[in-house]
């Protein structure tokens, strides 16, 4: 759990206010502001170079010999939780430690950091992104910042291009937004090491052996089995207690790689980005996904239109026992129902 105790104002905290009040003011305050940042793109170099609030700690728990993690409580980027919704999972090894996603900002990097050093003193030697939705990888900056630009930080090429395109600033300024600029100073770090499906990267006596099976949750869903402790970090394939993003996703290609990594991992602790993880998620989290999938494959077969299946997927059991209970349920449900009755209409076609 999160400590519940306040924490004061830092001086960069502190420094952010002042300088947002002198932007904000306008006249001569805010031409002075823009002078000292350059005249073009001014607002944007103003939030490089002031940070946002720190984020308060959150310390690690052990769920395997070599793996630690951040919990963050499910949810949505708020001003509230400073965009801390997302686990930082790090895997301690004899030649360091290896960082599985780093956080959605500079500040829960830098609280990562400092909860991995409440652990081992031994510092981190890589970084691995799951993906490029940003309350994955936003905190590559803190690690960065602290052990150098050449640290390598590691992701499937698809994210890869993603995060170093448009969607990195894209992801940047929605974290911004939705917590009411408390991420601000987080820069756009992305991946600089490219692997690859079945590749194994060793970390002294830990083995690191990547998955990926196709579109998923999103095109370039990167899976991280720790061989030696039976654990498999599956980003957001699947999810504990939430209806995973599929916007860029696919629901027949989550049940494929669902069977797929399962076929090549074996028995796993799997551990998702978001809530807890357990060795039957992939198994509780595709029942539900085949209950709003199966539904709307069904009523696309009958010729029956989108109202009507998403009735039935209210009505089947996988769905409707979780409907009480599951984050965001009410607010997404209908969309994702949409998603779901677009993809069994291509299919079918």
């Amino acid at each position: 759990m999160a400590s519940t105790q306040p924490f004061s104002l830092s001086p960069a905290s502190l420094q952010r206010r002042h300088w947002l009040r002198l932007a904000a003011g306008g006249g001569a305050a805010a031409l002075g502001v823009a002078a000292l940042v350059g005249q073009t793109g001014w607002a944007q170099q103003l939030g490089d170079f002031i940070e946002g609030p720190p984020v308060r700690d959150i310390p690690a728990r052990q769920l395997s010999p070599h793996v630690w993690m951040v919990f963050a409580q499910d949810g949505f980027p708020t001003p509230q939780n400073q965009g801390m919704m997302a686990n930082v999972l790090f895997v301690v090894t004899s030649a360091g430690v290896v960082v599985i996603d780093s956080g959605g900002s500079l500040q829960i990097g830098q609280m990562a950091i400092r909860m991995i050093r409440r652990v081992t003193p031994l510092p981190v030697v890589a970084v691995f992104n799951s993906h490029y939705h940003g309350d994955h990888w936003l905190g590559n900056h803190a690690f960065a910042a602290q052990y150098g630009p050449q640290l390598p930080i590691y992701a499937l090429a698809g994210t890869r291009e993603k995060i170093q395109g448009a969607e990195g600033n894209l992801w940047r300024s929605l974290m911004e937004r939705w917590t009411n600029q408390a991420t601000l100073g987080t820069q756009v770090v992305a991946p600089n090491q490219t692997v690859q499906h079945g590749q194994v990267l060793k970390f002294g006596d830990v083995s690191l052996v990547m998955h990926h099976y196709g579109t998923c949750h999103t095109p370039s869903d990167l899976c991280v089995q720790v061989e030696q402790d039976r654990l498999t970090a599956v980003g957001d394939i699947a999810m504990a207690n939430r209806i995973a993003n599929l916007d860029d996703g696919s629901y027949d290609g989550t049940f494929k790689y669902y069977q797929a990594l399962r076929t090549s991992a074996g028995a796993q602790l799997w551990v998702p980005g978001h809530g807890e993880g357990s060795t039957d998620l992939l198994q509780t989290y595709g029942e539900f996904m085949a209950g709003i999938w199966e539904p709307c494959l069904k009523a696309v077969q009958a010729g029956a239109p989108e109202s009507a299946a998403k009735a039935a997927v209210l009505a089947d059991p996988r769905v409707a026992r979780r409907a009480a209970t599951m984050q965001g349920f009410d607010g997404n449900i209908g969309k994702y129902v949409s998603l779901a009755y677009l993809e069994a209409e291509k299919l079918a076609f």
